[in-house]
């Protein structure tokens, strides 16, 4: 049984990436692997405790989200809150699953803002050595 890895952090383009992972997921007999990443603040000062604390919480909320969603579809998956940059997490977690593909949400913005700020998706696209499937919110 090959895996779908599914970048996940509860928005409505997260909901859709997820929905279409599994769905894939159904229709080839896949497993899936939802991932939150998160890059650990850097050294800029303030509350980092605190900081932290508070991606862990979102973290634990928006997997616990998934779980649900997952729970209803039926199918075997796996669930990885990483400390790293969504990007980066994303890709590392497919190459460690050997993933068919990996399944995202777009953020809905348009392609040059996107560009110019870095989203995951367009990162993804250049980084991942595996087919990437961008997903809108309206799907």
């Amino acid at each position: 049984m090959s895996e779908i890895v599914v970048g996940y952090d509860g928005s409505d383009c997260g909901k859709a990436g997820l929905d279409e992972g599994l769905r894939l997921a159904k229709a080839l007999g896949d497993g899936i692997v939802v991932v939150f990443g998160y890059a650990p603040p850097g050294l800029w000062g303030g509350e980092i405790v605190e900081h932290e604390e508070a991606i862990e919480e979102l973290g634990e909320k928006v997997m616990a989200e998934a779980r649900e969603r997952v729970a209803a579809s039926g199918v075997e998956a796996e669930f990885l809150m990483v400390a790293k940059k969504p990007s980066e997490a994303i890709a590392e977690a497919a190459d460690a699953h050997d993933a068919r593909m990996i399944v995202v949400g777009s953020y809905g913005d348009p392609p040059l803002r996107g560009m110019i700020l870095g989203s995951t998706p367009n990162k993804l696209l250049h980084v991942a050595d595996r087919p990437v499937l961008v997903v809108p919110a309206g799907r």
